[in-house]
């Protein structure tokens, strides 16, 4: 659907510099914008890409100075604005009307609340309770004594195995596993045996979890994702692991069973958390880092054992300084032997 810009400008209650009546029907990056696209500049940096766009009309933050010949909205908060506009100009989402489909598998026992929608080829064991307004994709599976809330979407080919909570306001996209076995073994004999997991899982009201991503069962009481915790693609949670309320769990990164984290701790793409780690609230660890000791305070941490930022910062700074030392000790070396006739 296509805007004008004087009707972005209302919407946004911000201030519209140019022709009011060009049209916009979607927002692009500065580089990949085309006509009829809105672009946004939120660093200053990016300027000098402004005058190549294509764009139609940006959007931008009130106090960049900028000169150009395309239309601009001027808005303190860019990414708030951006989401608005975004919302906007997104096409009509997709609905799936409340009914069960013919090759949907259902137990006799199972509960199912009101309005929801049972795509094809979906199975529901037996003991199963799901609340109401829920959508369960195609290819789903839902194992026996298993509870979903209400208003909970299951994107397709999601498995969720036996005695597992499921919260409110739960969406969990495709290919997700929720339940497998934590992976528990002994070795007796030169010989690795499973050790039996007959825990659970409890997903709280409020997460979301990325595409792929895995969350075992603990091996005795309940591994736990609490209250409002996103979680990204292609994240593994092992077994009897505890992440605090609003946590958020970047891409391919990892925790190991029995850890423990906080609230509002943040794991960047590939960290890592080792086994029986404790984590205290309002942690950030950046990408790559590798956590095998408890942290105890809140802060940002890097590198492999995870240290404060600063500190590694500072170490990176020495290492800098001692390597231009080496280089500055072996001209000093070359024009002593030079001097002196002598190989020290």
């Amino acid at each position: 659907m296509d805007i004008p810009l004087s009707e972005i400008a209302k919407l946004l209650e911000s201030e519209l510099i140019g022709d009011g009546s060009v049209q916009i029907k979607t927002i692009s990056g500065v580089n990949e914008a085309e006509e009829g696209h809105m672009t946004f500049i939120v660093d200053p940096k990016f300027l000098s890409a402004l005058k190549k766009t294509k764009a139609s009309a940006v959007l931008i933050r009130a106090d960049i100075k900028c000169e150009t010949d395309i239309p601009q909205i001027r808005v303190k908060d860019p990414r708030k604005a951006f989401k608005i506009l975004a919302d906007a100009l997104a096409p009509p989402p997709i609905e799936f009307p409340p009914g069960i489909h013919p090759t949907a598998i259902i137990a006799d026992d199972a509960i199912l609340g009101d309005n929801i929608s049972v795509q094809p080829y979906v199975v529901i064991e037996a003991g199963v309770t799901i609340g109401n307004n829920c959508i369960v994709g195609a290819h789903s599976y839902i194992g026996h004594y298993t509870t979903l809330g209400n208003n909970v979407k299951l994107y397709p080919r999601v498995t969720i195995r036996e005695r597992i909570t499921i919260g409110n306001n739960v969406i969990i996209h495709p290919g997700v596993v929720i339940g497998a076995d934590g992976f528990g073994y002994d070795k007796v004999d030169d010989k690795y045996v499973k050790i039996p997991q007959i825990g659970g899982v409890i997903i709280e009201d409020d997460v979301e979890i990325g595409g792929n991503s895995t969350i075992d069962r603990a091996r005795f009481d309940n591994t736990i994702i609490h209250r409002g915790t996103k979680i990204d693609n292609i994240v593994h949670v092992g077994h009897n692991v505890e992440v605090g309320e609003d946590s958020i769990l970047c891409g391919q990164s990892g925790v190991a069973g029995s850890a423990k984290l906080g609230k509002r701790v943040v794991l960047a793409g590939q960290a890592g958390i080792n086994t029986h780690v404790k984590v205290c609230d309002d942690v950030i660890f950046g990408a790559q880092v590798g956590v095998p000791n408890d942290i105890n305070k809140p802060g940002f941490y890097m590198d492999t054992p995870a240290k404060p930022h600063m500190e590694v910062k500072r170490r990176w700074a020495q290492r800098r300084l001692v390597s231009e030392a080496l280089k500055t000790i072996k001209k000093l070396e070359k024009r002593l032997n030079e001097l002196t006739g002598e190989k020290l």
